[in-house]
């Protein structure tokens, strides 16, 4: 069993920037995805960005590509969310998950084995 620990969030004015950490107890995995998903209200989750674990490879959304940054730390069990030039419509709860074995796909919530808690990001006009 692998817990995802979230931190971060919070409130901002449009363009600013805030940074999300995804923590898991464990490394019971040596290769697959650790991804970042978000919902807002009445809408359904989707895909913001994920990195393979085993080669670093980064995905982003349309809708982020250019402001948000996707990395892993050092001790290779954290990933980060860095999000620049927030916008209103960033607003959402944001969840990290990992993806033990990798599959065809990294957009897709179904594919993820393992979610952290959410955390809300509010981003003002």
């Amino acid at each position: 069993q692998v817990q995802l620990v979230q931190s971060g969030g919070g409130l901002v004015q449009a363009g600013g920037s805030l940074r999300l950490s995804c923590a898991a107890s464990a490394r019971t995995f040596s290769s697959g995805v650790m991804g970042w998903f978000r919902q807002a209200p009445g809408k359904e989750r989707e895909f913001v960005a994920a990195i393979t674990w085993i080669t670093s490879t980064t995905y982003y959304a349309d809708s982020v590509k250019g402001r948000f940054t996707i990395s892993r730390g050092n001790t290779k069990t954290t990933v980060y969310l860095q999000m620049d030039s927030l916008k209103p419509e960033d607003t959402a709860v944001y969840y990290c998950a990992v993806q033990v074995a990798p599959s065809s796909t990294v957009t897709v919530p179904w594919v993820y084995d393992y979610w952290g808690q959410g955390t809300q990001v509010t981003v003002s006009s």
